[in-house]
């Protein structure tokens, strides 16, 4: 088992901490079982608590005249899972835990393939009045029954996974509980390219069911110019396995594209700061993937998609260890 020491504030000769997770993917509201492994070092330390976050990385607009994004590091839940115990020279302690994850959490993969979100759990410990963070570990999350129904529908009716990320903000008028949300970016299928450039799906899961946010990017046609189209469903979780969700789906796109008028507005995307401005996209992760037998695909031949996910997700938990000053909510 390999520690990572804690520097900083306890100093070299502290405790070392490992926290160990499961290696299978859970689900939003889910739960997460596993151990935190301490390690005391030179002297005697009184542990106060054992603190876990759940942390995730966020595009947020650098100021509100910059048409760039930058990223920052959001806690979204903590919990104390021990503490009140001394930690004597050498001695080896093991405290376990379990975590339920918010009904909102992102999705992490789809089908076994990252989507390039990172998600993780990172451990602090509080020591005789000072705290460190310890060390930052990678959780996997997959897609409840009801929103792999529907991101199954999109992908046999001929859409492809293109990009996916967190964004910073509150989307009005519904009942969004995180102070971030999901955006999954879908390439639009032949039959709807003429009149979009890309669809975005949000999900906001609750224990009932979810909240479904759809935009679209739709093309301008000869006299005027491109808008976007918002609108919103509500399902159950329990609707998962008995609906037809190729044509609940379809019509979903249909509305969206066709009757939009009540709905052509980002006014009821209300971003924290003041700020109101609807979904923002960008290339993401690559090209649009092409459509598979299991519904929407996330990488392309040769694994070029997958590769960039995978670099762009290591590298943030690469740079949160090494970052030991990095304070929540900060942007890069």
């Amino acid at each position: 088992m390999v520690f990572k020491r804690l520097l900083g504030s306890l100093g070299v000769g502290g405790p070392t901490v490992d926290t160990v997770l499961p290696d299978w993917t859970t689900a939003p509201g889910g739960t997460v079982s596993g151990r935190v492994h301490l390690k005391g070092g030179s002297g005697d330390f009184e542990i106060e608590h054992i603190t876990l976050e759940l942390v995730a990385r966020v595009e947020a607009e650098t100021s509100e005249d910059a048409a760039g994004e930058g990223h920052g590091t959001v806690v979204f839940d903590r919990l104390v899972v021990g503490g009140g115990f001394r930690l004597v020279a050498g001695a080896e302690h093991s405290v376990p835990f379990t975590v339920t994850l918010p009904w909102e959490t992102p999705i992490t993969e789809l089908y076994g393939q990252q989507l390039g979100i990172a998600l993780g759990v990172r451990t602090e410990l509080s020591v005789a009045g000072a705290k460190d963070k310890g060390d930052l570990d990678q959780l996997t999350v997959g897609p409840l029954p009801v929103q792999e129904a529907i991101l199954e529908a999109f992908g046999q009716l001929g859409f492809g996974f293109t990009s996916a990320d967190l964004e910073y903000g509150h989307i009005g008028g519904t009942g969004q509980q995180l102070p971030f949300y999901q955006e999954i970016e879908l390439a639009p299928s032949p039959q709807y390219a003429h009149a979009v450039k890309e669809i975005e799906l949000t999900f906001l899961a609750t224990p009932g069911g979810a909240e479904v946010v759809l935009e679209a990017d739709k093309r301008g046609g000869p006299f005027s110019g491109g808008h976007d189209a918002l609108t919103r469903f509500t399902v159950t979780h329990d609707e998962a396995g008995r609906l037809d969700w190729n044509a609940v789906v379809d019509g979903w796109v249909r509305q969206l594209v066709e009757h939009h008028s009540a709905y052509d507005t980002h006014a009821s995307y209300g971003h924290g700061g003041g700020h109101e401005g609807g979904h923002r996209s960008g290339p993401g992760v690559g090209t649009a993937v092409a459509v598979g037998a299991a519904g929407l695909a996330v990488g392309v031949v040769g694994g070029m998609v997958a590769a960039e996910v995978v670099d762009e997700v290591g590298d943030f938990f690469e740079g949160e260890d090494e970052d030991e000053g990095d304070d929540e909510g900060g942007e890069d």
